[in-house]
């Protein structure tokens, strides 16, 4: 899939996405895709080039390389100039990667010790500590969802973390997204010349490879915990999570809520003030192409987060003066049948059991205290003008077209770029609460775990030690930052 764009002159982006990502580690071998991905990062070499040679390479033609993996893809991303056959290099890289890989001892022993690192440096960090304890609790200890343990990388090798990765580069789990500003015939030869002598390698069967991912049965003990840790800084932080649905509708359990959307009656009448054509049959034929759309949900909890990210901010921070700083994200994924939103906190020790205390209030209160139409103006403003500052990226469009060519994301097809801007502007309140109804917000579903930092511990905290089994669960971060153990996405 490619695209065109002349905002960054002479220069473009290539992504490469394989399906599958560390929801697909088996039991055994925990740990063995991201520690795979970062083994071939570390050993840089391809075919009979040394590291040198491939960097060398890289620099002369202006290419800057990176390889990550998240929850559910290994990506490979190649920034490139289009000058001096830039683009021509950069798929030739990647035609060397896919074909020509090396695995190396020590890239494996470097990766490993790596995250060894990163394990250990958890109770160092207050928000990390905090964050472990509460994701840990969330997804019932699903190793896939956290940093490996020291446990897991012992049990893995130079052959199992190749496998993993492996055996998910075959041809009917990969896409290629391209945008720059190159010209047709130039994307058409190189994509022939270098994807096209790539052989096949089989098919990957995503049913055959995904253990199932589940949140911890409610209600449990550990839906409310607290973590402490001695420090001369006196601080507090806070991460309240509970279940949501994925991007595209479907639930841990098995439900398919884009099928009830769609049977949803827009016959009512609509309110002036929701009007936004002088058309009322127009805006109803509209708003029933939102019920109809692959992205009913993604536009709807887009909005949805803005809304309650507002509340929390003028209620708890401003209002009542409670935190520093207070944000609710959503992280909704594409090919797992969940997703989770996350409302972190920051915080003084004396005010911190109290704030979380308003945020749940504030999550649970929508109901009782109704969307207004001025708050919904305010967030499709908000987000239409971040997609018309952020669609001049190349990076940002190649987020758009994301997928598009996955079967593994059936439900997404090129409306859900053309037909963007225009579901945000005709989404009613009516279509806000819809999606907030499929947020666990009762108590047997809200996980929370409050973090303090202080000289003394108090009777009622745990106090965070430093051992191999002692943290479990991390937040992931963003695309392919397993590294960064921040709460949100």
């Amino acid at each position: 899939m490619s695209q065109i764009s002349k905002s960054e002159a002479r220069g473009g982006v290539m992504r490469l996405i394989v399906g599958g990502g560390r929801a697909a580690e088996s039991y055994e071998s925990r740990g063995s895709v991201v520690v795979g991905v970062r083994t071939l990062s570390e050993g840089g070499r391809v075919g009979n080039f040394s590291r040198e040679q491939v960097e060398l390479f890289c620099v002369n033609h202006l290419i800057n390389c990176s390889l990550e993996s998240t929850e559910e893809f290994i990506s490979m991303e190649f920034r490139f100039t289009l000058r001096d056959n830039g683009m021509r290099a950069a798929f030739q890289l990647l035609h060397m990667v896919l074909e020509h890989s090396v695995w190396l001892d020590d890239a494996f022993d470097r990766a490993r010790q790596l995250y060894l690192s990163y394990y250990r440096s958890i109770p160092k960090s207050l928000e990390r500590s905090t964050a472990h304890k509460l994701m840990l609790a969330m997804m019932d200890g699903d190793e896939r969802f956290v940093e490996p343990t020291p446990k897991s990388l012992q049990d893995l090798s130079l052959q199992s973390v190749k496998d993993a990765v492996m055996n998910q580069f075959v041809g009917n789990n990969m896409e290629v997204s391209i945008v720059g500003d190159f010209s047709e015939e130039d994307v058409e030869s190189c994509v022939l010349d270098y994807l096209g002598t790539v052989r096949s390698t089989g098919n990957y069967e995503m049913e055959n490879k995904y253990n199932p991912v589940v949140f911890r049965p409610s209600p449990s003990d550990l839906q409310s915990q607290q973590v402490f840790l001695k420090d001369t800084d006196e601080r507090a932080c806070a991460y309240i999570a509970g279940p949501a649905p994925n991007r595209w509708g479907f639930t841990v359990d098995g439900k398919d809520l884009f099928q009830s959307i769609i049977h949803i009656s827009t016959n009512d009448e609509l309110k002036s003030e929701e009007l936004l054509m002088v058309d009322k049959d127009i805006q109803k034929d509209l708003r029933r192409k939102l019920h109809g759309h692959p992205l009913f949900f993604g536009i709807t909890m887009g909005l949805l987060a803005e809304i309650i990210n507002s509340r929390l901010f003028t209620t708890v921070r401003d209002s009542l003066g409670l935190t520093y700083d207070v944000s609710f994200e959503l992280n909704l994924f594409d090919r797992l049948s969940l997703g989770w939103y996350v409302i972190s906190v920051t915080s003084t020790p004396d005010k911190v059991h109290k704030a979380v205390d308003a945020c749940k209030n504030v999550l649970r209160g929508l109901h009782g205290n109704k969307i207004s139409q001025r708050e919904l103006d305010r967030a499709k403003r908000t987000l239409l003008m971040r997609h018309d500052a952020e669609i001049k990226s190349n990076a940002y469009w190649l987020g758009l077209l994301a997928h598009l060519q996955a079967s593994s994301v059936p439900r997404k097809d090129i409306s859900c770029i053309k037909d963007l801007t225009n579901l945000y502007e005709v989404a009613a309140i009516e279509d806000i609460y819809l999606a907030y109804d499929q947020l666990k917000v009762d108590d047997d579903s809200i996980y929370s775990c409050i973090g303090v930092a202080g000289a003394q511990a108090g009777d009622e905290m745990t106090e965070v030690e430093e051992s191999d089994e002692g943290f479990s669960g991390v937040f992931p971060v963003g695309r392919g930052l397993s590294t960064m153990t921040r709460p949100t996405t």
